[in-house]
């Protein structure tokens, strides 16, 4: 599973496509992330999940460049 977990060129990816679709007539993570800030007035069960499902690979995304960037440094 850490195989994966850390590959940010498979994230990065995965977040493009998975955040992103479908594409038309706006990216889907964007959609939910307007409704949640517009109140998220209607939103069920199911919304939230989609919304966990489609905002994911980016929260991976940007937890490994955390990680890479708090990395300690090595004394030489």
């Amino acid at each position: 599973m850490s195989r994966w977990i850390n590959d940010w060129k498979l994230l990065l990816v995965a977040a493009v496509l998975i955040g992103g679709a479908p594409f038309v007539p706006e990216p889907h993570l964007v959609g939910k992330i307007r409704w949640v800030g517009g109140g998220a007035v209607g939103m069920q069960a199911m919304d939230w999940l989609d919304l966990v499902w489609h905002a994911s690979p980016l929260s991976l995304l940007l937890r490994l460049a955390v990680l890479r960037l708090r990395k300690p440094r090595t004394a030489s």
